[in-house]
């Protein structure tokens, strides 16, 4: 395993250690406190996985599963049937093989979700990930609501290397997406990333807005492969489901990232939003750095959540 995978799978253990003292420690008490498999056993494991953010339908699906795996392989101690609940829970955060494919084609991506969630910065933090990897990439400033919201990007994408265009304060945010989006076919960009104001309490204006930026980006680049990313907050739980939903009303959500995963119990959400919604977690981030948000991996989730060995590659 490279190093830099290294390094991000022991920050992700490290910040996980909240969610995982909250979930698995009861879980782990569950399969050595029970000692054969009944409904009493399941039904402490289904209050474990709910308390913990995971969410009555992914619970449901996962436990649903992990009793036909017991029959069917006619397991009769607790212990036997963990590995097959780690493995159910990877199952339901697979992110499938096209979510990324906005990071090779030409790509516009609006990146939406409420205001303190971390968005701006994580627009910042993408943009010097693509960067990275060669693309050729365009900030679009259409937060043009909250006062520093174009400073703080200008100040990320400096940082980053990328080009950035903005328009005054209190501008039509369509009228600078516009100006991105012409900026971005002059320019030849890969991609353009959009921040986008993040207002949810007057969901009218907001729905006006974003289908407004529909048909502009519809209209001026057809061509351009589409992606409506929401942030979500980790440490807020099921308020961050509740934001995805409200969102999900007003646009077609293509993928989630995942901030603050270091600051909270609640990480269990990730499986949750992804099973309620059907949209994949893209993305997470644990902590503040460029390098700290990173493309999200079911398998190395779970087993920094379940402090499973991470195999050397």
């Amino acid at each position: 395993m490279s190093e830099e995978k290294k390094g991000f799978f022991a920050r992700l253990k490290s910040g996980l250690t909240k969610t995982r003292n909250n979930i698995v420690s009861g879980i782990d008490a569950v399969f050595s406190g029970f000692s054969n498999i009944d409904e009493d056993f399941y039904e402490e494991l289904e209050e474990i996985l709910i308390m913990g953010d995971i969410g009555v339908r992914a619970t449901n699906d996962i436990l649903e599963k992990l009793r036909k795996q017991v029959k069917e392989n006619h397991i009769k101690e607790p212990a036997e049937c963990k590995q097959f609940l780690i493995n159910n829970i990877k199952e339901q955060m697979q992110t499938g093989e096209a979510a990324y494919d906005f990071e090779t084609k030409t790509s516009i991506v609006l990146v939406i979700g409420v205001n303190g969630v971390g968005k701006t910065t994580t627009v910042g933090k993408l943009a010097g990930k693509l960067k990275a990897d060669g693309r050729k990439v365009l900030i679009g400033a259409c937060d043009t609501f909250r006062a520093a919201a174009g400073e703080q990007l200008t100040e990320w994408a400096n940082r980053a290397g990328v080009e950035i265009i903005s328009g005054r304060e209190g501008a039509d945010p369509s009228s600078v997406l516009f100006d991105a989006v012409s900026a971005a076919k002059a320019r030849h960009a890969d991609v353009l990333l959009c921040d986008t104001a993040g207002r949810l309490h007057n969901k009218k204006n907001l729905m006006e807005e974003l289908r407004k930026m529909d048909r502009i980006i519809s209209r001026e680049f057809p061509d351009a492969h589409r992606e409506n990313l929401i942030v979500l907050d980790a440490t807020t739980g099921q308020n961050a489901l509740q934001q995805a939903r409200e969102f999900g009303d007003v646009a077609d959500l293509s993928g989630i990232i995942l901030t603050k995963m270091d600051g909270t119990a609640k990480g269990g959400i990730a499986v949750a939003i992804q099973s309620e919604l059907q949209v994949p977690v893209k993305y997470i981030g644990v902590g503040e750095t460029i390098e700290d948000l990173q493309k999200f991996d079911a398998d190395a989730f779970v087993d920094a959540l379940f402090d499973v060995k991470m195999d050397e590659e």
